[in-house]
């Protein structure tokens, strides 16, 4: 609970412990949705987070910042595939947390390749110290997701990207995010 993502952590576990106490207590039809990593069209292009990150270089020939040597893994899911899983959590009689994500794992360093080729960037990867606090892989376990809602990913990475890349190219030219 004090470590350098101690308060993210702790707030998503007292989310769910306040959503069972709930249930419990008052009988009230609750779902616990774990969320891993989503992209698609409308994110903030300067949000923080690595495909909006790298999108917003790729578009503008910057430099591509990846952190340590881009060997960590990632897992990004496309925003309907999300949408759906919601629905059908929604629907269910589940109440345990269930993770919607999508499992395929790509490095850091193969989603800026994807995303520099995607653009016809003329960008660079530059290299900056790893974060103390990075995971080395993000994966998220939708056993449970695929079981009881029938749910799993349809749109993998490539195709994602695909869908994505024109909000980020009327970002850039609006000039947002730059």
């Amino acid at each position: 609970p004090i470590g350098i993502r101690g308060c993210y952590d702790e707030s998503k576990r007292f989310g769910e412990a306040m959503t069972m106490a709930y249930y419990r207590t008052h009988d009230l039809d609750t779902h616990i949705l774990r969320i891993f990593n989503t992209y698609g069209s409308r994110m903030r292009p300067g949000d923080g987070r690595v495909i909006p990150a790298f999108f917003m270089q790729a578009l503008q020939d910057a430099p591509i910042t990846v952190f340590g040597d881009g060997s960590q893994t990632r897992s990004f899911q496309y925003i309907n595939d999300l949408i759906r899983g919601i629905l059908l959590l929604m629907e269910s009689d589940e109440h345990l947390p269930v993770n919607i994500g999508n499992s395929t794992e790509s490095t850091v360093l193969e989603l800026a390749g994807a995303v520099i080729e995607l653009t016809g960037s003329s960008s660079k990867i530059v290299n900056r110290p790893l974060p103390p606090d990075d995971p080395k892989i993000r994966r998220p376990d939708i056993t449970k997701a695929r079981e009881i809602l029938g749910w799993e990913p349809r749109v993998g990475l490539q195709e994602g990207l695909r869908l994505t890349v024109d909000w980020f190219k009327s970002q850039v030219a609006d000039g947002n995010g730059v």
